[in-house]
C-alpha cells in the first residue's frame, strides 16, 4: 500500500507539473548574434545581424541600409553555401553596392517614376533622378543608404530583426514623414526568409517597397544563373518604353520569350530577337502576377538549380514581382549575369497610370505586405 501511495503521489506532482509547464516554460532566449560592421563616415557604428535556425540555415543581414549580405543553406547533399550575393564589410556596401543594391531595403518607392515626376492631390511633385533621366529605387541617396535602427524581436517562434526608419517630410521631394518597419525573421524549424513590411505616413503620399538581394543557388561567385529553371505565376507584364518606364499597357506573356509560367531555364530565351528584351538587355520585367492582394501570401516564382537541387519559392501578397537578371553587372565584383532578383512590389511608375493598383497612402491607413523565400532541395 505505501509503495502505491508513492506512486499516486509521484504520479499527482508529474501530472501537476505538465499542466503547470505551458505556463512557467520561457520564453526562448534571443539568439541573434550582433557585431560590428564597419563605421559610417559620419562616425555612426554599422551592425551586422546573424539569424541562425535548427536546420543550420543562417542569414545576416547589417542595419546599413537593411541590407541581406548572406542566406546559407543547404544543396541535396545537405553542403551550406551562400546563396546570395553580398559583402563582408560596410566598405564595399558604401562604394561598390551603392548603385546595384545588393540586399537592400527599397523605398520610399522601389523601381522606377518616369522622369522622377508623378501628380498627387492635384499638386506635381518632382524627386530627383538618378538612372538615365528617370527616378530608379526612391531616388539618390534613399533607404538604401541609412542606418536603419535594429531590434531583436526573436521569440518560440523562431529568431526575429526588425529595422525602423523615419523619412522625414520632402525627403527627395516625397510628400509626408514616413515610418516604416522591416521584420526579417527566420523561423526554428522551417528554411525561409520572412519579410513584413508596414508604413504609416502623416500626409498623402506613395510608397513601394521591395528588397533588392541577388540569387545565386549554384552559390554566390560559383558561376551564372543562365542555368537556373524559372517559373513565374503571370499570365501578363508591363511592357516598357526604351528608358524602362511602363507605356501604361498590360501584356500578355504568351508567345513571348517572357513566358515563365512553365519552368524553362533563364538562358534559354534570354538572347532572342525580340523588343522587349533588347531594351532591358535581358530580363528586367514586372509581371503581373494571378494570384494577389487579401494580406495572404501566394506563390510568385519559383527557381530551380539542377546541379546543387537547391530550390528557391517566392510568395508574396503583392500584385507584382521584378525579374531582374543581373543585365548591368559588370564584374565588378560580381560577374555579369551572376545574379537573379524578385522584387515583390506594386508596378513600377504607377502613380502615372491609373490602370496600375494604387500606390497611395494616407494618413490613418497602414500599408502592410508580406514576402516569404522559402528554400528547400530536390
Amino acid at each position: 500500500m505505501y509503495t502505491v501511495c508513492i506512486a499516486m503521489k509521484l504520479c499527482s506532482v508529474a501530472l501537476l507539473a505538465a499542466l503547470l509547464a505551458p505556463a512557467i516554460y520561457p520564453q526562448a532566449s534571443n539568439k541573434i548574434s550582433m557585431e560590428s560592421f564597419g563605421t559610417m563616415p559620419g562616425g555612426e557604428q554599422a551592425r551586422l545581424y546573424t539569424l541562425t535556425n535548427k536546420n543550420g540555415m543562417a542569414i545576416k543581414i547589417t542595419n546599413y541600409g537593411g541590407a541581406i549580405t548572406t542566406i546559407m543553406v543547404p544543396d541535396r547533399h545537405k553542403h551550406m553555401d551562400d546563396v546570395v550575393l553580398g559583402f563582408d564589410d560596410l566598405h564595399d556596401y558604401l562604394t561598390l553596392a551603392k548603385t546595384a543594391y545588393f540586399g537592400a531595403l527599397i523605398g520610399r518607392y522601389a523601381n522606377r517614376i518616369g522622369k522622377g515626376t508623378f501628380t498627387l492631390d492635384g499638386k506635381t511633385y518632382h524627386i530627383p533622378v538618378n538612372d538615365h533621366g528617370q527616378m530608379l529605387h526612391g531616388g539618390p541617396d534613399s533607404f538604401n543608404t541609412k542606418l536603419w535602427e535594429a531590434k531583436d524581436v526573436s521569440g518560440p517562434e523562431g529568431e526575429a530583426l526588425e529595422l525602423k526608419y523615419v523619412s522625414p517630410n520632402g525627403q527627395n521631394n516625397f510628400p509626408g514623414m514616413l515610418t516604416v518597419a522591416v521584420r526579417y525573421m527566420l523561423p526554428a524549424t522551417e528554411n525561409e526568409l520572412r519579410v513584413q513590411y508596414t508604413a504609416t505616413t502623416d500626409k498623402d503620399t506613395v510608397i513601394n517597397l521591395a528588397n533588392h538581394s541577388y540569387f545565386n543557388l549554384l552559390g554566390k561567385g560559383k558561376g551564372t544563373i543562365l542555368g537556373h529553371k524559372v517559373m513565374i505565376d503571370a499570365n501578363n507584364y508591363t511592357p516598357v518604353n526604351d528608358t524602362l518606364i511602363p507605356t501604361g499597357v498590360i501584356a500578355p506573356v504568351a508567345g513571348t520569350p517572357l513566358d515563365f509560367r512553365k519552368s524553362t531555364a533563364v538562358g534559354e530565351r534570354i538572347n532572342d530577337n525580340f523588343e522587349q528584351l533588347k531594351l532591358a538587355k535581358g530580363y528586367d520585367f514586372n509581371y503581373v502576377l494571378n494570384h494577389s492582394g487579401g494580406g495572404t501570401p501566394h506563390l510568385a516564382a519559383r527557381v530551380e538549380e539542377p546541379t546543387t537541387g537547391r530550390v528557391l519559392e517566392v510568395l508574396t501578397d503583392q500584385p507584382g514581382v521584378q525579374f531582374y537578371t543581373g543585365n548591368f553587372l559588370d564584374g565588378h565584383p560580381f560577374a555579369y549575369r551572376s545574379g537573379l532578383c524578385f522584387e515583390t512590389q506594386h508596378f513600377p511608375d504607377s502613380p502615372n497610370h491609373p490602370n496600375f493598383p494604387s500606390t497611395e497612402l494616407k494618413p490613418g491607413q497602414t500599408f502592410r505586405s508580406t514576402t516569404i523565400y522559402r528554400f528547400s532541395t530536390k
